[in-house]
């Protein structure tokens, strides 16, 4: 079975608050965006193993053992009774981006294994299990888009669709610590909260909703400020960093002509949104 896990992107985030436990609150709104990664599961193809995960596309950092599709099949085979699978994940959402492109993949093994092998989990049940994965793992069970407190797990539905807008993506070959991003913001709670700014019109959102990251993070990566600008230069009726970066994104009316001769040696997607009450889903 073939399943094909979408990014997401941030609009808007704002730190407002140092909790006792060392995290931070925030304010963000999460938006499924058809930006894929490709997941399939077999059974198992030798004896010996229990979930072995097979990879192409963009080069993922770090054990395959300890990858988090891998930890998902494992997290549901400690309640249920899985057979051993082979994993094949194809990346295409680029890594340390802030397009959540693990999450999802977490996620959607969670989604397909419960459909596979007929478990009939709740998507409440999937949420929680989604939960011990990361913080924005739950998101991609329902996939629709929310206004997100706490650390980013708690969620609120949103009335939002940007449906017919064209949204780029441009990642440079950049690295940003989400460590370094947090120590390098003031938290603050805002006077409007986002929830209120992101009903506004979209034409609004440059002057009224912005990334708290962004300000220490262009000063040690200026070259994000400048795809920002570029953006903007181009036509972007809103653009910004999503999450702690290294993606940044525009939303525009048009259509971007030639967009890779304009951000050469970066990472590029152009899609016009769907409905976001149609979902992404391939």
């Amino acid at each position: 079975m073939i399943t094909f896990p979408n990014a997401k992107i941030n609009i808007g985030l704002q730190v407002t608050e140092r909790r006792p436990d060392g995290y931070h609150n925030l304010d963000t709104v999460f938006y499924p965006i058809p930006l894929h990664d490709a997941l399939e599961v077999v059974p198992a193809q030798e004896e010996g193993y229990d979930c072995r995960l097979h990879l192409s596309g963009v080069e993922i950092e770090g054990d395959t053992d300890n990858n988090l599709v891998v930890r998902a099949y494992r997290l549901l085979a400690a309640d249920y009774t899985l057979p051993p699978v082979d994993v094949y994940l194809h990346k295409h959402i680029p890594t340390g981006a802030g397009l959540g492109g693990g999450s999802a993949d977490a996620s959607y093994m969670l989604r397909l294994l419960n459909e596979m092998f007929s478990l009939g989990i709740a998507n409440e049940k999937l949420e929680e299990y989604a939960a011990r994965l990361g913080a924005d793992c739950p998101f991609f069970i329902n996939n629709t888009p929310v206004y997100a407190t706490g650390i980013g797990n708690v969620f609120h539905p949103i009335d939002l669709n940007l449906e017919g807008w064209q949204l780029v993506i441009v990642k440079p070959d950049v690295f940003v610590s989400t460590k370094e991003a947090y120590s390098m913001v003031k938290p603050e709670k805002p006077e409007v909260t986002l929830d209120e700014k992101i009903m506004r019109p979209i034409e609004e959102w440059k002057e009224s909703i912005s990334n708290d990251f962004e300000k220490g993070i262009f000063a040690i990566h200026p070259e994000l400020d400048g795809i920002k600008s570029k953006l903007y230069a181009l036509g972007a009726v809103y653009a910004a960093m999503s999450g702690s970066g290294s993606a940044l994104f525009g939303l525009f009316k048009t259509e971007v002509e030639n967009l890779e001769q304009h951000f050469p040696n970066c990472f590029c997607e152009q899609q016009k949104l769907p409905d976001s009450h149609r979902g992404v889903s391939k």
